[in-house]
């Protein structure tokens, strides 16, 4: 053994000469990196900033001391995630779902791809004869077997099929039993019409606890499985959020109606919308390994709270609100934002209830609504005196434990102190309501973009 180990280390040195090197250390040649800016995003140049409050904290929370700190390069929506973009995460996992059914059931009844019918939608691997090398032994040793909790891991999906929307089309009886089993009856069904059973829409992603991992010893057990999640938004919320007040049109019509295409999507958990943040990340890489000679996005997730602040502020130190100064109104007298500016007159600045995400004008960084229309779920956990501890670099406050996670930027039913860039506040991570969104981040792969950078 020490014999071929030895040949083939003289065999490389041999072989290496041949690359035009001429023996000088000239590093790998890897790919070429080519930046991309997310669709939908804007770039927040990395610097410092002093964050919390510069003057008197009125409710005298006092959980905001100021602190100078540094945060790194990133990108950032634009705009809160709306309905229409959290309805594509709403249909793909529905599809994936159906697909998944139709190829179990497929192999429970032994239908394979050319037989037609629930046969054209079984698994790729259904046929060992078409499959490669790789495949083959992949399937052998890994997929045929499953796991513990999931007897078909790691089999894919025919996704070249269409799947058959019109039930008068159903090509056979195993494919109407699929689509019947992801609806409720007709008994529960509103007013008649076919509904959704919302149950059924489930997501499980894995991820790295980083905290965790760095007080381990090599890679086993590095990653964690969390439990599938429903990850379909809690339109509930309309009702619950207000007792004694009538929001059942909300209710009935603002995620799935087109109406409301364009609006924050609200009654998202902070669980489901780290969800979505994993599945926007499977979803461009999916794209990405379909294109030879490109590397792999950075993961989107949601900001730090200190991110969230410093893209707030837009690169104006020591301002009151996203757009500088201490006043809710411009020189016109019109609202800059949508909240709630007198008691009990939520229509005063124009909007009654949400509005679209693209509304009022946006800070220096190109971003909407910082301030109102829906506060949004920030990655950090909440601790009041989280500024007395945390780091100035890249602060954050990564407390799995912590159920109480930070929400900034105050909604349309808050006053305009919670719209302030920097009023804290917080909400339990498995809790849903009716003035919280949330956006995304993605971080940026290199060090030159900063905003504090010597002229």
């Amino acid at each position: 053994m020490k014999k071929l180990v030895a040949f083939t280390a003289i065999l490389s040195l041999f072989i290496s000469c041949g690359k035009g090197d001429r023996g000088e250390l000239v590093g790998v040649k890897g790919r070429k990196w080519h930046p991309e800016k997310p669709y939908g995003m804007t770039l927040v140049p990395g610097g410092a900033f002093i964050m919390g409050k510069s003057d008197d904290d009125l409710a005298n929370i006092q959980d905001a001391p100021t602190k100078t700190v540094t945060v790194r390069s990133f990108y950032m929506d634009e705009t809160e995630i709306t309905n229409s973009e959290y309805r594509q995460f709403i249909e793909w996992v529905k599809d994936s779902i159906i697909r998944t059914r139709l190829a179990i059931l497929a192999d429970e009844v032994g239908q394979k791809p050319g037989s037609g019918g629930i046969g054209e939608f079984a698994f790729n691997d259904a046929d060992p004869a078409n499959m490669t090398p790789y495949d083959k032994y992949m399937y052998e040793n890994y997929y045929s077997v499953g796991t513990d909790d999931d007897q078909y891991a790691g089999r894919k999906l025919n996704k070249k099929t269409k799947l058959i929307k019109e039930p008068q089309k159903y090509p056979d009886e195993y494919y109407v039993e699929v689509m019947d089993s992801m609806y409720l009856p007709e008994s529960e069904s509103y007013n008649g019409l076919k509904t959704i059973d919302v149950s059924k829409l489930q997501f499980r992603y894995r991820e790295v606890d980083w905290n965790k991992a760095v007080k381990k010893k090599g890679r086993k057990g590095l990653y964690d499985d969390n439990p599938p999640i429903e990850i379909y938004p809690d339109t509930t919320v309309w009702i619950k959020d207000f007792a004694y007040s009538y929001n059942e049109p909300m209710h009935n019509d603002y995620f799935w109606h087109q109406a409301y295409g364009e609006y924050p999507v609200v009654g998202v958990t902070w669980n489901q919308a780290k969800a979505f943040c994993a599945w926007r990340t499977l979803y461009k890489n999916s794209y990405i390994k379909k294109k030879k000679g490109r590397d792999q996005i950075n993961s989107f997730r949601l900001p730090t709270e200190a991110e969230w602040e410093y893209s707030a502020r837009g690169g104006i130190e020591s301002a009151t609100f996203p757009w500088g100064g201490p006043y809710a109104k411009n020189d016109r007298g019109c609202f800059m934002a949508n909240f709630k500016p007198n008691r009990g007159d939520y229509a005063a600045d124009g909007a009654l209830y949400t509005v679209e995400a693209k509304s009022y004008e946006p800070n220096e960084y190109n971003l909407y609504n910082m301030a109102g229309n829906v506060a949004e779920w920030t990655q950090s956990a909440y601790s009041p005196s989280a500024y007395e501890f945390v780091s100035t670099m890249n602060p954050n406050v990564a407390d799995a434990k912590n159920q109480r996670k930070v929400v900034r930027g105050g909604s349309w039913k808050d006053v305009g102190y919670f719209l302030q860039v920097s009023t804290r506040d917080f909400e339990y991570a498995d809790s849903a309501r009716s003035y919280i969104g949330f956006r995304t981040v993605q971080d940026y792969m290199g060090t030159a973009a900063t905003g504090t950078a010597p002229k």
